[in-house]
């Protein structure tokens, strides 16, 4: 048979039969190429490297990876192949480096996308990810502003995709159980929250350094102001450390975004608030040992400060029949009875997830809303720019999270969003 007629009839029998039993294919143990996911990985940092790029690769296809620093793709690289290799009991090949990320969102063949980069790259990257027809796996806290986040949460719908944000705790069973016992009632009228985590950001205040020859500051910077490089920044491998772009206010939140990400999200999801937030934001008094405070529609009023010695980023609920104070490390209730107690049956149960990555593979396939969706992750983004404003104007703040502006105040309405340097912007 000549090439050209043995193509031409197998095409023909291909045609007639499209769906292949999966013991055809390879046994039960054959996952077939419609039930694998493939991602991409866009930022190659500490976090991308040492956290995410290992949970993915035991649970997906993680075949790309793009970052502006040369250095970080390589050792990505091995990562990977490593972690797949362990995973899959076979050697890895056929990961691709790329310098461009869009490039990455050409592919066609890549079904979702991790952003692991520094805050003031999320709302972009995203949008343009969803644009691509990509789901997206994004770290928290979700946006660099109110206004990022208002606009990732439109492309997400426009698209048609579904998004994941790196918030957790909320797949952590203490952190649950916790929330659960709040939403019930065991501890009686939450009278007050307290939440200890860090501090707010300050100016980028950094002196010049030369920029490593593997590093293309350009793309580091993107969409936000551009500032000369520090190693504080964007730290070379050797250090070996998380980097602290987190601190300056035109890359990060500091720490309450960072780990208020964390704390305040279980603070709104024990309340009930996952589409809403406080309505008045009021600042700190040394001289009254006042701490920021903020009050929910409800009453309920919750404060920006440290409360325990052996864990600072944690949370305290205040009942009138009870106090629960969780973290990372604890879970402490009073009445101690509490600890161990069932949800019954025809009580609130919050959606129930043991596995955050797995959840949203889960979602991709389903196509049905994860835990941590990006209206999730955009009203604890938004609390966390709203607290380090009110920080900043140290002045009473009083928000509608409805319309999602201030009341008579123009230059905090200003400030929902960021300057978005071309050619970059968040149009969906």
């Amino acid at each position: 048979m000549k090439r050209r007629d043995f193509l031409r009839s197998g095409a023909i029998a291909l045609a007639g039969f499209t769906i292949l039993p999966r013991h055809v294919l390879g046994g039960t143990a054959f996952t077939p190429p419609s039930d694998q996911i493939n991602l991409g990985i866009i930022g190659c940092g500490a976090q991308g490297r040492w956290t995410l790029a290992p949970e993915f690769s035991r649970r997906a296809n993680l075949i790309a990876a793009s970052d502006c620093e040369s250095r970080q793709l390589q050792a990505m690289q091995q990562i990977i192949e490593t972690e797949t290799t362990k995973a899959k009991g076979q050697a890895y090949k056929g990961f691709k480096q790329y310098a461009d990320y869009h490039e990455l969102l050409d592919r066609k063949d890549i079904d979702g996308v991790i952003i692991a980069t520094p805050d003031h790259w999320h709302a972009v990257l995203t949008i343009e990810a969803c644009r691509a027809g990509k789901d997206v796996y994004v770290e928290k806290p979700m946006a660099h502003s109110i206004a990022e986040g208002r606009a990732m949460a439109n492309a997400v719908k426009k698209y048609d995709r579904v998004l994941q944000v790196g918030n957790m705790q909320r797949s952590w069973r203490n952190f649950r159980h916790a929330c659960e016992l709040v939403r019930n009632g065991y501890i009686g009228e939450i009278k007050e929250i307290k939440v200890s985590v860090g501090p707010p950001p300050i100016k980028y205040n950094l002196p010049a350094q030369p920029v490593p020859k593997t590093l293309n500051w350009e793309m580091w910077i993107g969409p936000a102001e551009m500032n000369p490089y520090n190693e504080e920044l964007a730290p070379p491998m050797e250090r070996n450390t998380f980097p602290n772009w987190r601190n300056y206010k035109e890359y990060g939140g500091g720490m309450i975004c960072d780990w208020g990400a964390h704390m305040f999200d279980i603070a709104q999801w024990a309340m009930g608030m996952d589409d809403s937030g406080p309505v008045e934001y009021i600042p700190a008094d040394p001289a009254e040992l006042r701490p920021l405070t903020m009050r929910y529609a409800n009453g309920t009023i919750m404060t920006h400060e440290p409360f325990r010695k052996d864990d600072g980023n944690a949370v305290r609920f205040i009942g009138s029949n009870g106090v629960i104070d969780i973290s990372r490390s604890f879970l402490d209730i009073i009445p101690a009875k509490l600890q161990d107690v069932k949800i019954g049956e025809n009580e609130i149960h919050l959606y129930k997830s043991d596995d955050h990555y797995a959840d949203f593979l889960n979602a991709m396939k389903t196509r049905k809303q994860p835990l941590s969706t990006v209206e999730v992750g955009h009203r604890t983004a938004s609390l966390c720019h709203i607290v380090n404003l009110c920080y900043e104007f140290d002045r009473k703040l009083v928000w509608n999270p409805e319309k999602e502006e201030f009341f008579f105040d123009d230059e905090a309405n200003r400030r929902r969003s960021n300057p978005i340097r071309q050619p970059y912007s968040l149009e969906i």
